[in-house]
Parts: structure tokens; sequence; C-alpha cells
């Protein structure tokens, strides 16, 4: 039976995925279990020598040039430790992804779209890592500096499980994790590494069969059988958009999460189940923006004052949140759109929660 063609990110990932980054997953894989077991001291380095030739090998030397780049720059500018100034600088290198003279040089490089879209997709996500890195040095004392240098920065920016996709893993968190040398015990990696792909397998064959037999994506294309379904169709319609996209990044970053745990790396929670969700926060955290909400919540929220500011304070900084994720993400029309209603939607949520949690109110209830 032929599959729903219409999701290009599963389509796409999985397509990459069995051509090459799978074996270079498992090349890391390899790589990681043999510093651990022999040079357990050298690890970041060995990952760090491993990914740059991975990326080399997959993008090409313009690629790893492009990425080394946007590191050099993004150091030079931390110098400066002001995080205005580091918060400027990876704006400007978002931007210059869609600079249409830029996109064109690019798409030269290579035979196909397809390859023009990795280094896009890659670059993209490298942009949050380096802005994560770039961050906590210009917040850390000139003491800790030496755990904050460029090598390690390059041992961040190409460490391979997460270096096309995701999930984003702040610097702090993978620089201590890294630097923790723990005993080695191949049984309990092997037992890890089994239990983890039944799980991986069995979410594949679950998104595959979503693919194959329900077709929601088609539906969605195409108005006709939109404007003539009921509203309880369409409320299952899009039950079931949201429970593909549940599945589809349980594979997505069950991969990378696997990996991360065989290095001795803690990997982000997998996003939860949206039928488990009755609040439109916790879906936006723990679902829809998976990747980048704990960069936000890190990197713009906390610092803009977030919960902990007056009501005004509170919503500029969900704001700013949901307009960094817009723009991150492309900019186009539509993404603003989504991102307004989704700020609305919390911005509703948790007024409503505070209206409730007044006493008079609570009495009355």
């Amino acid at each position: 039976m032929p599959q729903d063609p219409m999701d290009f990110e599963w389509s796409y990932w999985v397509e990459w995925g069995r051509e090459r980054i799978l074996w270079l997953l498992a090349g890391h894989l390899l790589v990681s279990q043999m510093s651990r077991l022999l040079v357990e001291k050298y690890k970041p380095w060995c990952l760090m020598v491993y990914g740059m030739a991975a990326c080399w090998l997959l993008l090409g030397i313009k690629g790893f040039a492009v990425i080394l780049l946007h590191a050099a720059i993004s150091f030079a500018v931390a110098q400066f430790q002001l995080s205005l100034l580091t918060w400027l600088c990876s704006l400007i290198l978002l931007a210059t992804l869609r600079i249409p003279a830029v996109e064109e040089t690019k798409r030269r490089w290579y035979d196909t779209e397809n390859e023009y879209y990795l280094l896009l997709f890659t670059v993209s996500v490298r942009c949050l890592f380096c802005t994560s890195f770039c961050l906590e040095y210009c917040w850390h004392a000139p003491a800790q500096k030496s755990s904050h240098s460029f090598p390690w920065m390059l041992a961040y920016v190409f460490y391979y499980p997460t270096f096309h996709n995701g999930p984003l893993v702040n610097f702090d968190e993978f620089s201590k994790q890294m630097r923790r040398q723990e005993a080695f015990s191949v049984k309990t990696n092997l037992i890890i590494f089994i239990v983890g792909i039944i799980r991986i397998f069995f979410w594949w064959c679950l998104a595959e069969l979503m693919i194959h037999l329900m077709y929601i994506h088609a539906l969605y294309s195409s108005a006709l059988p939109l404007e003539s379904a009921s509203y309880w169709a369409l409320g299952g319609l899009a039950l079931a958009q949201v429970l593909f996209f549940y599945v589809k990044y349980l594979v997505l970053y069950g991969v990378p999460g696997l990996l991360l745990r065989m290095d001795g790396l803690k990997p982000p929670a997998l996003p939860c189940c949206v039928s488990l969700m009755h609040s439109f926060t916790k879906m936006w955290r723990l679902v829809i923006a998976l990747l980048i909400y704990h960069f936000t919540y890190r990197y713009i929220y906390v610092p803009m004052g977030g919960s902990q500011s007056s009501l005004l304070g509170t919503l500029l900084s969900t704001a700013f949140t949901f307009a960094f994720v817009s723009y991150w993400h492309g900019g186009q029309s539509y993404l603003w759109y989504w991102g307004a209603l989704n700020w609305l939607g919390v911005i509703v949520e948790n007024g409503t929660k505070r209206i409730l949690s007044i006493s008079l109110i609570q009495d009355f209830i």
C-alpha cells in the first residue's frame, strides 16, 4: 500500500537515515564506546573529530566551512561578554540563511535540493548550539572560562547525535556530563542499547502504519474533504495529526537520545503523549516545542523576568519567546500567526489560573 507522501519532515529524515545518517550514527557509537573503554579522558575530543569528519563527509568542505565560520564568528563576538551583542550576532547569522543570493549560492554547491536542505536544517540547529555556548560564556566568571574554550565549543557544536536535527542540550549540561568520568560497563550499555532499539523500532513501525493507513496529511492538503467534513471529523483529524506528530518525534529524538545515554549523557525528555495533556501550556512545553523549549526558557524567558516579573513583564517574556520560535522556524507569515495564537493560548490559560487562585473566587467555587 502506498504511503502518504505529504509529511515532508518524516519522509525527508527517513530517507536520509536509510542512506547515510544511521550509518554515521553507528560510527559515532563505535567511536564513543571505544573511547569510553580505552581513553575516557579524551572522549570529548575523539567525538569532536568524528563529528567534524561526519560533517565533512555529508555536507562537503563548503558546508563544513559554513558551520565552522558560524562557530568562529559567534565565539569572537562572545569575547565582549555582552549577552545582547551575542543575541544580535545569532539573529544576524540566522538572517543570512534567508538571503536569496546566499541561498542560491549554497544550492549550487549540491546536486539535489535534499542536500541543500540538509545544510539549511543543520546550520539552523547549530545556531542554537552556538548561541547556548556563547551566552553561557558571557554569564560565567573569568575563573570558569577555561571550561568555555573554543575547543570545547567545537566539541559541543560538532557532537554528532544532535548534529542535524537536535534535540538541544544546553552547553553547561553537556560540558558537566561530558567531563564526568564514570565506571564503564559493557553489559549495562548493551542492555540500554537493546531495550532502546526495541522501543524505537516499535515507534517507527507505528509511525509507518499511520503514514500508510491514515493519510492525515493528504487530507489536510486538500480543501474539498475538509469543507465537507463534520466538526467531529475535523476534531478527529486534528487529534490524529498531533498524535502522529508525537509518534514521529519519539523516533526522531529517540535515536539521538539513545546515543546520548550510550555516551553517558542525560538526554532531554521525549515528548509526552498528547492524549494525556489537558493544559495548553504543558502541551506546548512537553510536545509541540520540544527541541527549542529548554533553550527559550533558559536564554529568553528567565533572563527577561518570566513569571517572577510583573504582569507586563510576563507578557513580554512570553511574547519574545514565541517571536524567537517563529523567527527560528523561518519567519514566514503563517509562523507569526502560529506564534501569536500559541502566545494567546498560554496567556489566556495562565490568566484564568491567576483569576481562579484569588481567595474570593476560591470561596465562591
